[in-house]
């Protein structure tokens, strides 16, 4: 342990040695990034290059010999590799730099393994399943668009949903789609689009592309992130075999940016013509109706007792004069005047089996006219 203090400062030299010799227990690291910024001088044999991050904004400075970096080429753009380094503190000039020993590039197949991993673990904690995805909105207030810069994927999805609804607007953000920056940029438009409480879905667009050029959109980070949003997210990144992971997280899928356009704005076309069908059902639906109330207005009209209003007035007191005579044949004054009487105890309540009443009880009887008081002598219950 350097022990140094105010009045014991140690100088640069020494600091800078005690920095070499514990980087230097680090050891032989193996280191995973994207290979950028390859410079070869003429007349050297050391390559200097960078070694990015594939989702962060951080890069360290790589070196090697040029026969290992030979061994390896034709590389692409940004490829993405391996490195067996070990870390190099330069003590004189206090800067670092990690001395590849071996470079291997990461292919396809072991890329298509890490990313079948992935998806087996994204799907076993439920961030694919349908029942967690959110509607889209019939008409959003406005369109949240990650893209391209001058791509013609944003083209596209603008001018389909112009075309579709004329008066839709956007909230655009253009981004790299591809390489080192992709995942941080997508990230950050993402932020802000959710974060935009104007913005009632967010489509996230590319166009296609190769399968490296594609990769920033499985990247875990991301994936997590769109998971997360509360915002409906269109993905439409086109391209139909080995989907991206956002396709699969996405609360719908677009199979081109033009999809992606029809899926978020209605035709308007399609619902002016829905609304005039409604307004013909509503038109036809009162027309039928008036015509059946003046159907019976004529047939009343046709009765013989409309033409002479006597008739009517004498149909309507014979039809009074019926129903008064049922309703006074059903009352109970009826059944009274009929010869029947009703027994009432003590407390007023009608008796009516004799199986109620007690020896010597009181009772009252009610008669079409008047009422009487009796007491019970015996009691027969047939």
């Amino acid at each position: 342990m350097l022990e140094t203090s105010e009045l014991k400062p140690a100088p640069v030299r020494v600091i800078s040695e005690a920095i070499g010799e514990y980087l230097n227990r680090l050891g032989m690291v193996w280191i995973e990034g994207e290979l950028s910024e390859v410079n070869e001088r003429p007349g050297s044999q050391m390559v200097f290059m960078r070694l990015r991050d594939t989702s962060a904004e951080m890069s360290i400075s790589v070196m090697c010999y040029k026969n290992v970096l030979e061994s390896i080429k034709p590389l692409p753009e940004n490829a993405r590799v391996v490195i067996n380094s070990k870390v190099t503190w330069f003590a004189k000039s206090g800067s670092l730099t990690f001395s590849a020993k071996e470079i291997k590039q990461v292919g396809i197949g072991e890329l298509l393994a890490r990313l079948e991993h992935l998806k087996q673990v994204l799907a076993a904690e439920g961030l694919f399943a349908a029942e967690r995805k959110k509607a889209l909105p019939f008409l959003p207030n406005k369109v949240g668009l990650i893209c391209g810069r001058g791509s013609a994927a944003e083209k596209d999805v603008i001018e389909n949903a112009k075309r579709r609804w004329p008066a839709v607007e956007f909230e655009i953000r253009t981004v790299a789609v591809q390489g080192s920056q992709a995942v941080l940029e997508v990230s950050a438009a993402l932020k802000e689009l959710e974060a935009n409480k104007d913005v009632d879905v967010i489509i996230i667009t590319r166009g296609g592309g190769s399968f490296e050029d594609l990769l920033p959109f499985s990247d875990e980070g991301l994936v997590r992130l769109a998971a997360s949003c509360k915002t409906p997210i269109v993905s439409a990144i086109g391209h139909e075999q080995d989907a991206p992971l956002l396709d699969l997280v996405a609360d719908w899928r677009a199979s081109t940016p033009t999809d992606a356009a029809k899926r978020v704005v209605p035709d308007i076309a399609e619902e002016k013509l829905k609304i005039s069908q409604l307004q013909d059902r509503v038109i036809r639906k009162i027309v039928n109706q008036i015509t059946a109330e003046m159907e019976k207005i004529a047939a009343l009209i046709m009765r013989p007792f409309m033409k002479d209003p006597t008739k009517l007035i004498t149909y309507k007191f014979d039809e009074l004069t019926h129903i008064t005579a049922r309703l006074r044949t059903l009352s109970p004054q009826a059944t009274l005047e009929r010869g029947y009487t009703i027994v009432r105890d003590s407390t007023g309540a009608i008796v009516k089996t004799a199986t109620a009443l007690k020896v010597d009880q009181p009772i009252n009887l009610k008669f079409a006219t008047g009422t009487a008081s009796a007491t019970t002598i015996s009691i027969e219950p047939n």
